[in-house]
């Protein structure tokens, strides 16, 4: 019982490296050459405030592919049942829990664009 734990720790947590590997990119934001149209044009020349709602946004994508990956998990284990009632009622609920993150996800990411650009907005105008 305690190896079957340690596996699926292993496992999800494999997983989840994987997962960040792919995103790392847009971390660094190598493939992106954007200009700054208020700075000095260099490379590393970006706003405190676009940092941090590149990082929000970067944890918000990164929660909703592991929320997704539990929604598949739940899926999977739904199906493979067999009749067995508590893995099917397991499965349930981590199919329930995973939509709920699904959703909480998205409206997080709603509010933060709001709020950004409500934000970033109203100091561009004022300055």
């Amino acid at each position: 019982m305690k190896h079957n734990k340690l596996v699926k720790i292993a496992q999800i947590t494999s997983i989840v490296l994987s997962l960040a590997l792919f995103v790392l990119p847009l971390v660094s934001g190598a493939q992106f050459e954007r200009p700054n149209p208020t700075g000095t044009n260099l490379p590393g020349d970006t706003k405190l405030s676009e940092f941090i709602l590149r990082i929000i946004n970067i944890a918000l994508a990164i929660a909703g592919l592991v929320a997704v990956l539990f929604l598949i998990i739940g899926g999977f284990r739904y199906i493979t049942a067999a009749g067995n009632e508590e893995a099917g009622e397991s499965a349930k609920k981590i199919i329930t829990n995973s939509i709920i993150g699904i959703v909480v996800i998205i409206l997080s990411f709603v509010i933060v664009r709001v709020i950004s650009n409500a934000l970033l907005s109203s100091g561009s105008s004022g300055v």
